[in-house]
């Protein structure tokens, strides 16, 4: 009976993990065919004030506060958050879970650099943008390592949690800030919207495996008051 038990609960984030990894390889099928043309060009154009391409909508403050944001899904803002967390979990003696919070993070990013260089997708050019950029289009760094940083920060960081509510709040947050910097991405005109959900894809699949490896292995048992 305890064995049928955990049946379900295994299935259910093995299921996850394969759906955001089945939408990542659709997104690369797609985008290799050239099918979301049209859908990255409507989005980004709809973002555009009509007939300047160099002026997103909104006034002048909100376009600075967006750059802002997109800036919580850069290196030197995710380093630190991986620090502060590992940091704090060493300093909280859970030495395992601090080192795999570490591996993780390191993972996800070489993935994210080996799936730029592999895939390669130019930038837009649809429309001027002010932002510095120098790595590939696909998927979305700053979407994919926002997702995998923040949403396994949050994942693993909940385990340390008792209460249902506290872990739902980590993992919200953590969600809230990874969508913000997608958007945010496209709104620069940075990148392709489907360059945005391949990113959020490929990150979420990577997030959920680490949670779920980490689960599997008892991550967090060792966290001492």
């Amino acid at each position: 009976m305890a064995i049928g038990s955990q049946v379900p609960r295994i299935l259910i984030p093995l299921a996850l993990i394969a759906a955001a990894a089945a939408a990542f390889i659709w997104l690369v099928d797609e985008v290799g065919e050239g099918d979301t043309h049209r859908f990255d060009h409507a989005i980004i154009l709809g973002l555009r004030v009509p007939g300047d391409t160099g002026d997103p909508i909104g006034p002048r403050g909100f376009e600075d506060a967006v750059r802002d944001v997109t800036a919580l899904g850069s290196a030197p803002v995710l380093i630190i958050a991986v620090l502060a967390v590992v940091g704090f979990l060493a300093l909280a003696k859970s030495y395992r879970l601090a080192w795999f919070t570490l591996a993780a993070s390191l993972g996800g990013l070489a993935l994210s650099s080996a799936l730029k260089y592999l895939i390669d997708r130019p930038r837009p050019e649809l429309v001027p943008s002010d932002a510095f950029t120098f790595t590939s289009s696909f998927p979305s760094g700053h979407s994919m390592m926002s997702a995998v940083i923040y949403l396994t920060l949050a994942a693993l960081v909940a385990r340390l949690m008792e209460k249902r509510r506290l872990k739902l709040y980590a993992l919200g947050i953590a969600i809230v800030l990874t969508l913000l910097v997608g958007v945010s991405r496209i709104y620069l005109g940075v990148h392709w919207p489907s360059d945005v959900l391949a990113g959020w894809s490929a990150g979420a699949a990577w997030a959920l495996l680490c949670w779920f490896i980490a689960s599997r292995i008892g991550l967090g048992r060792d966290f001492e008051d």
